[in-house]
């Protein structure tokens, strides 16, 4: 198995849109016309509760995990990286959206730190519960836990490679909050529910 046939596995596994597959399949509607409008999980969850959300939460977690490891196992540990980053931009311009607006690539993240640094994908997920649990905002817990990616990979003492790409995901997933960081400086990002309500912007 090549490097590049890894990769390209990558990208195709990344962009395969569950949230939006999933809810034209069990709802018949298009998740891009309600809420925020983003095919993730967190508006799945908050429009459809988490009959729907947890499914697609695990399945844009596997869908950069299986490339990452894969590329891990069968070529290189780079190859895992690249694999994995190419699932996170398959996420983010989906081809079987067109190259449409997908997702936000914090779950996708998690898949690739979960192949290629098991450790850093452990603490991270655990600052992501404190964070969520202190704020009930699901971005305020994704940014610090992106954010944090690099600091821990470099204590951890994982290679360059996973240091640099820790770096990428972090500014990756910052970038695609700025929506979300203006609501907060605005006061008005919605906290996040464990049951389902009214449908509203994420």
């Amino acid at each position: 198995m090549t490097f590049a046939a890894v990769v390209l596995a990558g990208y195709l596994l990344g962009s395969c849109p569950w949230g939006y597959w999933l809810v034209r399949l069990f709802r018949h509607e298009d998740v891009r016309l309600v809420g925020s409008g983003n095919i993730g999980a967190t508006n799945v969850w908050r429009a459809y509760g988490r009959t729907l959300g947890l499914p697609v939460i695990a399945l844009d977690v596997l869908k950069s995990f299986v490339p990452a490891l894969i590329g891990v196992l069968a070529v290189s540990h780079v190859c895992g990286i690249v694999a994995g980053a190419a699932a996170m931009l398959g996420h983010w311009r989906p081809l079987f959206l067109r190259f449409a607006k997908g997702g936000k690539m914090v779950a996708s993240a998690g898949g690739v730190f979960f192949a290629v640094a098991p450790l850093v994908a452990v603490v991270a997920s655990g600052i992501w519960c404190v964070f969520f649990l202190a704020t009930r905002y699901v971005s305020v817990a994704s940014i610090a836990a992106t954010l944090s990616l690099p600091a821990l990979a470099a204590a951890l003492g994982y290679p360059p490679a996973v240091i640099a790409f820790s770096g990428f995901a972090a500014a990756g997933v910052l970038v695609l909050h700025r929506g979300n960081l203006r609501r907060l400086r605005a006061g008005t990002e919605n906290r996040a529910r464990l049951r389902r309500t009214v449908r509203s912007s994420a």
